[in-house]
């Protein structure tokens, strides 16, 4: 029997049917995705963070080094912030605060940029200026005003004696709306009395 003669098999309109409607849904869903799908805001987004653990007593100096809860809270920090992405990091010049911002700015491969911390306003219209994602290491007693400046709520005072542990994460949007987080990295601050 010779196949090439044979008629093909007649295809099902109730197939064909289903088809067609597959296809037309899945076109809508594809539309309803692409116009319906969130766009990311691609605003600025800091985080502000006191240094970590500093040596302290008679020998420390006034400009003393960080301690070895210090560094590993620094090293703590860099890989909590490892995928997000930062391309600033900002410290005050002292020991303390370039030592607990240096392992990210190693890990995101970036110099370190110094601020002055007596001027907020000006870090502040610097982070406005470059956008992106910034790290900034401050001092119990910058840290707050930092999100301050930044048009955050920069909460409570820090207690300098042995909270080390705030991270302020600071979105600025598009439009100029800012949201202000604060979560908590590493050991756990316990207040002393």
């Amino acid at each position: 029997m010779n196949n090439e003669n044979k008629p093909a098999p007649a295809k099902s309109p109730v197939l064909r049917g289903t088809v067609l409607h597959l296809l037309a849904f899945l076109a809508l869903c594809a539309i309803f995705f692409f116009i319906f799908k969130p766009k990311p805001d691609n605003g600025t987004v800091i985080y502000v963070v006191r240094h970590a653990e500093k040596i302290v007593g008679e020998t420390a100096g006034r400009d003393p080094d960080l301690s070895s809860d210090g560094l590993t809270r620094a090293n703590v920090l860099a890989e909590l912030l490892r995928d997000k992405n930062i391309k600033y990091v900002h410290s005050s010049d002292y020991i303390r605060t370039r030592d607990t911002a240096a392992p990210l700015a190693k890990i995101a491969e970036v110099e370190t940029q110094l601020y002055d911390p007596r001027d907020l306003p000006a870090l502040a219209a610097l982070i406005n200026s470059q956008g992106g994602k910034h790290l900034v290491v401050g001092h119990s007693n910058t840290a707050p005003e930092t999100v301050a400046a930044l048009g955050g709520d920069g909460g409570t005072p820090i207690f300098e004696k042995s909270e080390y542990d705030r991270l302020y994460i600071v979105r600025i949007g598009k439009d100029g709306s800012v949201d202000t987080q604060l979560k908590r990295y590493g050991v756990r601050y316990k207040q002393e009395e």
